[in-house]
């Protein structure tokens, strides 16, 4: 990371903070006088909407090839993202909700910017008790629970964590022949590999959840796996010949703890990896299992958050490509305006046979640290910064630097 990058990501930063002296108040004001127009109640208050939304201003610097998700050719990146709620509800017992972005792409890239739908679901909830919720439409998965916090005004961070963003050696679109070749291919172009779970996992399907006492549970069957790319999870490009089952187990024993158990199964090939299958095989022989676990805990000035994968890959060919990633997480609130957040990350892989005679793991090996500090403007503005330092073991720099820096306003 040189000089020019950091001033060129530092002066817009520098430039808010400066202008928002004396002015967040005013905007405050201004944003409160048209929250209740965004609020429409029909039907004498039978049927009620919401409008409410996040326009996200993002900058990163970094050091070719593009960290995690990143998609650019240059080592620095401004990613502008208007982001759209719609919550709305029918009686007493059935709500929807629905998100669209306005960016240039899913996750951060230099391409053009377009209109996309990234969530849209209806949910039934018979009894008012809550122990009984019945949900269809295309949503975040109920794996883990980083997808409850995952938007930029929640998140203490501006990137996802190390199992959510970071790309293996898998390839969805084509079965590997070898395990040389699944070895080759983690120095393949990015657009071709998966994670263990792609960010909030936004797949089609339907979901049960409900709490009973201090236990709260979830299922769904989904169109696609946690591995999934973006494209994927519109059941117009993957259908449900060869659905994915999840479901998370979770026990809240009092206010400051909270902890889980999920799981998942589905096949993580794409159709057009069906040619490059063994002779009668098809996709439904090669599944992405997983299991996690995760735990939280709230008191007083401290947030701390942990989630653990454990995670395989069924390879044509190859066999098992086991992978344990986690990230352990913790956030401090300095002054009622001030956070502070600290990540560590990390992924590992099981070892196959190479050609030397050793073994070798089939993807890299990683470790991530992540450092964040938020200053809460107002309650409808915040700037982020953060930095992250990745090592991999078979990167060609062993360590990369990431900065960036992110505004947001909530409206």
């Amino acid at each position: 990371m040189n000089l020019v990058s950091l001033k060129r990501l530092l002066t817009p930063v520098l430039a808010v903070l400066l202008l928002s002296q004396g002015r967040a108040v005013a905007f405050d004001e201004w944003l409160d006088s048209i929250e209740d127009r965004l609020s429409v109640n029909t039907f004498d208050h039978a049927v009620s909407t919401h409008l409410s939304g996040l326009m996200d201003l993002e900058a990163y610097s970094f050091r070719q090839p593009a960290p995690g998700l990143i998609a650019a050719n240059h080592d620095f990146l401004f990613n502008p993202r208007v982001t759209l709620f719609l919550d709305g509800q029918i009686g007493p017992k059935i709500y929807f909700f629905v998100q669209s972005r306005l960016d240039r792409g899913f996750d951060p890239a230099d391409d053009k910017a377009r209109i996309r739908l990234d969530e849209y679901a209806f949910r039934l909830t018979p009894w008012e008790n809550g122990r009984l919720n019945l949900q269809v439409g295309k949503f975040a998965t109920v794996v883990g629970r980083w997808t409850s916090r995952h938007d930029s005004w929640t998140n203490p961070f501006i990137t996802a964590p190390l199992p959510y963003e970071n790309l293996t050696a898998i390839w969805d679109d084509f079965g590997a022949n070898s395990v040389a070749t699944l070895m080759e291919w983690y120095d393949s172009p990015k657009y071709l590999r998966n994670p263990v779970i792609w960010g909030p996992s936004y797949a089609t399907g339907l979901a049960l959840s409900g709490r009973l006492g201090q236990f709260d549970y979830a299922a769904e069957v989904k169109n696609a796996p946690l591995s999934s790319r973006p494209y994927a999870w519109d059941v117009t490009a993957v259908n449900f010949r060869y659905p994915t089952f999840s479901g998370r187990l979770g026990w809240k024993p009092n206010e400051a703890w909270n902890l889980g158990v999920s799981a998942s199964t589905g096949s993580y090939l794409l159709p057009e990896a069906a040619d490059s299958l063994p002779p009668g095989k098809d996709r439904g022989d090669y599944r992405q299992v997983t299991l996690a676990q995760d735990i939280s805990y709230e008191r007083h000035h401290w947030q701390r958050w942990a989630e653990f994968f454990e995670n395989r890959f069924e390879v044509p060919l190859v066999g098992n490509a086991d992978a344990f990633a986690y990230f352990l997480e913790a956030k401090y609130k300095i002054t009622p305006q001030l956070f502070g957040a600290l990540r560590w990350n990390q992924e590992v892989y099981n070892r196959f046979p190479d050609a030397s005679g050793g073994r070798t793991a089939w993807s890299t090996d990683s470790w991530r640290i992540d450092a964040a500090m938020t200053y809460r403007l107002s309650t409808h503005t915040q700037v982020k910064l953060q930095y992250s330092l990745l090592r991999q073991e078979r990167a060609e720099h062993a360590d990369e630097n990431l900065l960036a820096a992110q505004f947001t306003v909530r409206f």
